[in-house]
């Protein structure tokens, strides 16, 4: 509801006359969007879903993936830039941090845990100003309280 709103302001900056069909037409059309998954939201954050994003450190996928956690969890043949290899490695990952998570917890990660989880798994417990603003616009998109 609040992004249909939003799209109506936008008719009203941009000083154009809009009737009230075309107006009805574009307040249904923005309150059908959803929140994105997880997955869609991790590739958004991390890399605006640019396949062949590299990052300054290394970091290779949509996902940003350590060079390192490519290595370890990707099949041989397997091309960072085909996302749908990238969200295979990605998930294997996630499979390994959220189960140990699990352990340590006795409970699985929220949202913003599991963003924090991908993003600096040491800082879980305290996440630092960064991280911790990096997985509120993560939650954002995901649409999480």
């Amino acid at each position: 509801m609040a992004f249909a709103l939003f799209c109506g302001a936008m008719f009203a900056r941009m000083n154009v006359r809009v009737s009230l069909a075309a107006f009805l037409l574009a307040f249904s059309v923005c309150s059908r969007l959803q929140a994105m998954d997880r997955w869609s939201a991790l590739s958004q954050i991390e890399s605006g879903d640019d396949d062949h994003a590299v990052g300054a450190a290394g970091e290779v996928s949509r996902y940003q993936m350590k060079p390192e956690v490519w290595q370890r969890y990707a099949q041989s043949k397997a091309d960072w830039t085909n996302p749908d290899d990238a969200l295979s490695v990605a998930r294997q990952a996630m499979q390994e941090r959220c189960a140990e998570f699990e352990r340590a917890t006795q409970r699985p990660p929220t949202d913003l845990e599991f963003y924090i989880l991908w993003n600096a798994p040491a800082q879980v417990q305290r996440p630092g100003k960064a991280v911790s603003a990096r997985a509120e616009r993560f939650c954002n998109l995901i649409n999480c309280k």
